[in-house]
């Protein structure tokens, strides 16, 4: 979902104009971000808590290359979902384990590698 889909959708709830809607919306993200920037954490009641926390710097790894990288301490944000936001995510595992599965148009037999990308240039994959 984007900022539009949630502005479209209380738009259409309220019966205000989308270009209403949006300034509300937004406004309401630069409160947020402004509180959390100057409080340093920002509790929504049944929703979560967003809270800045601090990395120490710290050596890492580049994947790629196995070299050595040094990685600056940094601030970041952090989000733990409130009780009614985990209870309502937690139902979603409920309702899909009590649902029967629905058989698959295709055998795994019949489905076939799929390349991804992952076969070297001027090649042709098997």
């Amino acid at each position: 979902m984007t900022k539009k889909d949630i502005v479209k959708s209380i738009a259409e709830q309220l019966d205000l104009p989308q270009l209403r809607t949006r300034e509300l919306v937004q406004r309401t993200f630069d409160a947020l971000i402004e509180s959390l920037v100057r409080e340093g954490r920002v509790e929504l009641r049944n929703f979560g808590v967003f809270q800045i926390k601090r990395r120490e710097a710290r050596m890492a790894r580049n994947p790629r290359t196995g070299e050595q990288v040094a990685v600056l301490a940094k601030s970041v944000v952090i989000f733990k979902p409130g009780k009614e936001m985990e209870a309502r995510v937690r139902e979603l595992d409920r309702r899909s384990a009590a649902a029967p599965e629905a058989p698959s148009a295709t055998s795994p037999s019949d489905a076939l590698p799929t390349d991804h990308g992952t076969t070297p240039p001027g090649t042709s994959p098997a």
